[in-house]
């Protein structure tokens, strides 16, 4: 069950990113203006948001199986939608409503959470997020593959049929999980307001990631932009490379889970938070010949990948060792503010590009890990 659970959350949470690596293509065939196209990333992130405070609550008030078929059905509608216009408001669009549904990865994660004994249940989480990040980080070489051979349309496709399957495959597999409810839809959302005020390692949890998934977006949105330009002139092929290495990040999450069943959370965080601020800092100090720079941009991607993993399952396992009967509510909570600060670095990031270059991206980048290493400093 925690394959399956690794499996489906890794492709459930991928269509966030195929576009990624692929803004540059997508702007060209749907007339979107360059200094915008950071859009594409980030109305799929606030989609992802909408979904977070408005449906994973859902997991905490209808039955789970049903919940996660219904919204993945819904993202591969809207996958195959991205994949057949041409226009930049419905592609955009289609990208709101692919964040939206994918939100199924969240309602499955405390799924596994609830499945779990206590003793383990960081190391079980651990696991589960390794799926979630390889899927997120595997998207970008996999869609830039898939575009150079067949165009970026056909990820979009191949995307919608997977999702489709997918739906099926957890209705036939997972067990029923009908929660006790009791409670109206609107003072379910009500609730969650209470929640943030009353639960002070959920919002000290989400700052933490709110700033590092901003220094993840800021960077994984330009350094494609940055490969594929004058200076390193790298093919969709090379970005796909150059993103696959970047993957050996989330090998850290299961090492980190563990660490935070052992009570060493704190420590870790620190460690995640440093290597957030160190990934930036490399290619800013360092500067040397196109083949160097190169070797930076990819040490750096592998250290942020690593920093981000690290403090995400960390902050799970703080969240989840509170009630379960809150538990989606929660995890709803704390992956919505997270996103918000992820749907700030993309924006942000975009512009940056186009107004001052990579150099700009990288201090834009940096300032974020500072920021969670100054409130972690008042921990």
């Amino acid at each position: 069950m925690v394959w399956l659970f690794a499996i489906a959350t890794g492709l459930i949470v991928a269509n966030l990113y195929y576009a990624q690596t692929l803004i540059g293509p997508i702007s060209k065939a749907t007339g979107l203006d360059p200094g915008a196209a950071g859009l594409i990333v980030t109305l799929t992130q606030i989609g992802y948001v909408l979904g977070l405070l408005f449906i994973v609550p859902l997991g905490d008030l209808l039955e789970n199986r049903r919940l996660i078929f219904i919204a993945l059905l819904t993202t591969a509608l809207a996958l195959l939608a991205a994949s057949i216009t041409g226009s930049a408001r419905l592609f955009l669009f289609a990208a709101l409503c692919i964040g939206i549904g994918s939100v199924a990865a969240q309602i499955v994660v405390p799924f596994a959470a609830h499945l779990s004994r206590p003793e383990t249940r960081g190391k079980t989480v651990g696991k589960v997020m390794s799926g979630l990040l390889m899927g997120i980080m595997l998207a970008r070489p996999v869609a830039s593959l898939v575009t150079d051979a067949f165009g970026w349309h056909a990820i979009f496709v191949l995307s919608a049929l997977t999702t489709a399957g997918l739906a099926f495959v957890l209705r036939a597999k997972l067990p029923l999980r009908r929660p006790e409810g009791g409670m109206h839809y609107f003072a379910l959302l009500a609730s969650m307001w209470h929640l943030l005020k009353t639960t002070p390692i959920l919002r000290r949890r989400a700052a933490y990631q709110a700033c590092m998934f901003g220094a993840f977006s800021v960077f994984w949105t330009c350094v494609s932009l940055e490969l594929t330009g004058p200076y390193f002139g790298i093919s969709q092929s090379g970005v796909a490379i150059f993103a696959l290495v970047g993957v050996t990040g989330a090998l850290v999450s299961p090492i980190a889970g563990h660490r935070a069943d052992q009570g060493k959370s704190r420590s870790t965080t620190l460690v995640a938070l440093t290597l957030g601020a160190l990934a930036f800092a490399l290619p800013l100090l360092v500067h040397s010949s196109r083949l160097v720079d190169l070797g930076l941009l990819v040490l750096a991607s592998i250290i942020l990948d690593m920093g981000v993993s690290a403090n995400l399952v960390t902050g799970q396992r703080a969240i989840f060792a509170l009630p379960a009967e809150v538990r989606s509510r929660l995890n709803g909570l704390y992956m919505a503010l997270f996103f918000m600060g992820g749907a700030i670095g993309s924006s942000l990031g975009g512009w940056m590009f186009a107004a001052h270059g990579w150099t700009g991206v990288l201090w834009t980048g940096l300032a974020f890990p500072l920021i969670a290493l100054c409130i972690f400093a008042t921990e």
